[in-house]
């Protein structure tokens, strides 16, 4: 409500009645209060018309008690003016009188002792939660201005749980009632008839939030009757959208008063001045998440109880689609709706007499196969047989229209049939071979079949060879066979027995000598990577050979024969000796390194003397040099050699001015000795004379070339100005034997440092 630039008749105990408040509107209010009513009293009240005086009065049950009165002349300028200290009920007083008032008005400044005493008037003031409880509570309410032609509403059928950050569906039944009037609902009151049928239920089934199956009641408008719509399926539910079966039970009362459990008010029909109440059934469901209202039309009044036979098109039972009068669409659209139900039923019954030709076509097709099954029994192998596909008698049997009979998947190139598809073969007589020659097309790859029959046949002996000969290779690997004539690959006899006992050989069992076959043909050193061999009997190495020229026939050379009295090849043989000896100068050189440097090798700290002379390294090289005299084994010769000493001195002088191009490194003092600081940071590391004598022995270096450094032992008050000059803490302990304490060290490198690092 606008307040601004309003006169306003303000509230008055027993002073702001309806004869008063009319009064003050006739001399120009523009906005009247009604005296202060508490809501205790205005609970216990009921709504009454007062057709003498066209007044609405709020009466006290059982009584003639009048509370509050007012009229139609005053509804959109008369305030109701409440004393309340409670939220809920303020709300329930409202919603009481809020149909016939323009605006409801919380009092919170009544000084009155009454008030005070009883949490309200200006008592609010001092606990403004309360003020805030009744605001938030009322907010939830709200008046519609226009209504349309249906009404979905959407029901929260769940709840968040906090501890388990999930949500969770509401099991419990609720009423929802067949008729609703919405007069009642809006802002300002209409004298058209808002009733609305529920026209639709929309059900959730399954006990999930995010999961579970929909189904749709739907109510015809025309007949009244209510149909359930399950995906495909469509079925009539009669009256009542739920039937007896359903979950959902209803309940038929009389809505002629409000019902606690039940979700809807008081249903009406009529103006907003007189009203009477409607008998309206109500259900209950504990699936239902939509309700859809459509709004009841004058002429579907009138229509009440002409109800038409509904259509089922899916017995047949459309003949044409007549236009009820009053109807809404067009002629032409009647008569395309009507063109496509007959093509459809005429789709319908085509569909159906093909159906059950193919499925007589299949019964009989099965019954067949039935029969020359119970033929197809071999009594003994001398009989003649044949074999035929398993994957082609399941089309047969199954399919409408089976392929021709081809047994071509079973064979390789050569016209034999694959190791591999020898379980995809089935064994028939004679006979029965008889019967499907004269029923199907045969093929020639039907007597290519022929000859896997031996390989079927004798794939059992295999077996039994095969498993025989795993425990002969189980000997020879512990050492128990000693009979031994051949050579094979020590890690190959390993995986083959590894592998499952197959019917057949496979392309794994190829090659068991090609690891310890050279290039040039001849066997492999046994120093060579990856040529352990092993001795094998004559018997499993014939084995062997055979199932090898079985997968590979055509390539021979997979099955190289070495027997026990093979010479290696002298030209591997003399490979591997060159790349022994290298190895083994190479091993002794390092281990020599590591005797020379056996704290620079091992990374250890060196402790450094005054009036000593040491020489500077770049600490990358030295770590380098670590590194590849520490590696041994088979990764010796993947670690690269350091660069030659000549060439990694002169990096670190200025080729102008020969002066030393890096700072240099600090020490310090611990436990009476003197040490670098930072080793493993600094650019440079400081290392003894007899090293560096070493180094260019071993790494090409000249020892005038070298960087040298002499620790000093200096005064505080002889501070030199020279660049090469670094002054040092003094970092030496209480019981230090030498006499440092007003004197430091200096670290004099030659050559000197350049003058801009200083």
């Amino acid at each position: 409500m606008d307040y601004q630039n309003k006169l306003v008749l303000a509230p008055m105990v027993r002073v702001g009645t309806l004869s008063f408040r009319m009064l003050a509107a006739e001399y120009g209010a523009d906005i009247t209060y009604g005296e202060e009513i508490i809501d205790h009293k205005l609970v216990k009240c009921e709504r009454r018309i007062n057709v003498a005086y066209g007044t609405t009065e709020f009466v006290e049950k059982g009584t003639d008690n009048v509370v509050f009165s007012t009229c139609k002349e005053e509804r959109n300028r008369v305030v109701f003016q409440m004393g309340t200290s409670d939220a809920v009920r303020a709300l329930k007083a409202a919603e009481i009188v809020c149909n016939d008032v323009a605006t409801v008005d919380i009092n919170m400044g009544c000084p009155k002792a009454f008030s005070i005493q009883g949490g309200m008037g200006a008592a609010l003031l001092s606990k403004p939660e309360l003020i805030h409880d009744p605001i938030k509570k009322s907010s939830n309410f709200s008046w519609l201005r226009t209504l349309p032609p249906v009404i979905t509403f959407q029901l929260k059928r769940c709840i968040f749980l906090p501890k388990t950050t999930a949500k969770k569906k509401i099991t419990s039944s609720f009423s929802f009632p067949q008729v609703l009037d919405m007069g009642s609902r809006l802002a300002e009151s209409s004298q058209n008839k808002l009733t609305y049928d529920l026209s639709a239920v929309l059900i959730h089934k399954g006990s999930a939030v995010n999961s579970g199956h929909y189904v749709a009641h739907i109510k015809d408008e025309k007949t009244g009757l209510w149909w359930e719509f399950d995906d495909e399926h469509v079925s009539e539910l009669g009256k009542c959208p739920f039937n007896e079966a359903s979950s959902s039970t209803p309940q038929s009362e009389s809505n002629g008063t409000a019902s606690s459990e039940n979700i809807t008010d008081v249903i009406q029909s009529g103006s907003s001045d007189c009203r009477s109440a409607i008998k309206s059934e109500v259900f209950s469901s504990s699936d239902a998440y939509m309700l859809m209202y459509s709004l009841r039309c004058d002429k579907q009044e009138n229509q009440e109880g002409q109800k038409e036979n509904p259509i089922d098109i899916s017995k047949g039972k459309v003949d044409s689609l007549q236009q009820l009068k009053g109807g809404y669409l067009p002629l032409h659209l009647y008569e395309w709706i009507n063109n496509m139900n007959a093509v459809f039923l005429e789709s319908c019954k085509q569909y159906d007499l093909r159906k059950e030709k193919e499925l007589s076509a299949l019964t009989e097709r099965r019954q067949e196969v039935r029969t020359i099954l119970s033929e197809a029994a071999v009594q003994s192998l001398e009989e003649q047989y044949f074999w035929i596909s398993t994957d082609w008698l399941r089309l047969w049997a199954d399919t409408t229209l089976p392929p021709a009979l081809d047994n071509t998947p079973l064979l390789c190139s050569h016209g034999k049939v694959l190791a591999s598809k020898v379980n995809c073969m089935k064994l028939i007589s004679e006979l029965a071979w008889t019967k499907l020659e004269s029923k199907e097309k045969r093929t020639t790859a039907g007597t290519a079949l022929w000859d896997g029959a031996r390989m079927v046949v004798s794939s059992d002996s295999y077996r039994d060879r095969r498993t025989f000969m795993k425990s002969v290779a189980n000997d020879v690997l512990s050492g128990k066979c000693e009979d031994g004539m051949y050579y094979i690959s020590r890690a190959w006899l390993q995986q083959w027995i590894k592998r499952k006992n197959l019917d057949a050989p496979t392309e794994a069992d190829a090659g068991p000598t090609n690891a310890i076959t050279c290039n040039h043909g001849e066997l492999m050193p046994e120093q060579a990577p990856g040529a352990k061999r092993i001795v094998v009997p004559e018997n499993f190495w014939s084995f062997l050979v055979e199932d090898a020229l079985k997968v590979m026939p055509e390539d021979a050379s997979d099955c190289t024969c070495f027997p026990v009295d093979s010479s290696q090849c002298c030209h591997c043989t003399e490979e591997l000796s060159e790349v022994a000896c290298l190895e083994d100068s190479l091993r002794t050189l390092k281990v020599k390194q590591r005797q020379n440097h056996e704290k620079l090798a091992t990374g250890k700290n060196i402790p450094f003397t005054p009036q000593s002379r040491y020489f500077l390294l770049p600490s990358p090289w030295l770590v380098q040099w670590r590194i590849y005299i520490n590696m041994t084994g088979k990764n010796s010769s993947s670690a690269p050699e350091p660069e030659r000493l000549d060439g990694v001195i002169n990096t670190l002088k200025c080729k102008k001015h020969t002066r030393l191009l890096e700072r240099l490194p600090e020490l310090v003092c611990r436990r009476g000795s003197y040490f670098q600081k930072n080793p493993s940071t600094d650019k440079l590391t400081i290392i003894p004379e007899i090293d560096w004598k070493y180094f260019c022995e071993e790494w090409g270096g000249l020892m005038e070339n070298g960087i040298s450094a002499l620790i000093e032992v200096g005064n505080n008050t002889d501070q030199s100005s020279s660049p090469d000059i670094i002054d040092l803490e003094k970092h030496s302990s209480p019981d230090d034997n030498m006499e440092v304490d007003a004197q430091q060290l200096i670290l004099r490198a030659s050559p000197e440092v350049f003058a801009l690092l200083s």
